[in-house]
């Protein structure tokens, strides 16, 4: 072991300093030792360079696929909200054109004693693809096993 040595300082707040002495007492080291050892520690366990798991080729088609997707997804959402919402929305127009200057109380007599009539056509279009008939009750198709 060479006897060159060179003195290094570092402050520490109240709390590092008592901390770390703890830590050395612990593996009965005094303060310097513990310091030199932790350092060289961290100098083995940690690499200054950090390699891409990705290439920023494959991370561009990754945001771009995740955009189609949400685009996708957007669509679809819409095109839902506009068949839920056609028929209500339809069956309000042609109740109007029906009857122009009808007030809202007639609308709302109009809508519900419809209603009936819509959920069926909806139960229908719904059988098969997205609900079952099953002991008496709708459910699920993912639900069938």
């Amino acid at each position: 072991m060479s006897t060159n040595r060179q003195h290094v300082a570092t402050y520490l707040t109240e709390q590092q300093h008592q901390q770390w002495k703890r830590r050395a007492e612990a593996m009965d080291m005094s303060l310097s030792e513990y310091i030199q050892a932790m350092t060289e520690a961290g100098h083995k366990k940690f690499e200054a360079t950090v390699d891409r798991d990705e290439s920023a080729d494959e991370l561009r088609q990754q945001r771009n696929d995740l955009k189609e997707e949400l685009s996708h997804a957007r669509d679809r959402i819409e095109s839902l909200e506009e068949q839920l919402y056609q028929s209500e929305r339809r069956e309000i127009v042609d109740y109007i054109e029906a009857n122009p200057g009808a007030d809202i109380d007639a609308v709302i007599r109009h809508v519900i004693d419809t209603v009936p009539g819509r959920v069926n056509q909806h139960i229908e279009e719904l059988e098969g693809t997205e609900i079952a008939v099953r002991d008496g009750g709708f459910h699920p198709i993912e639900g069938e096993s």
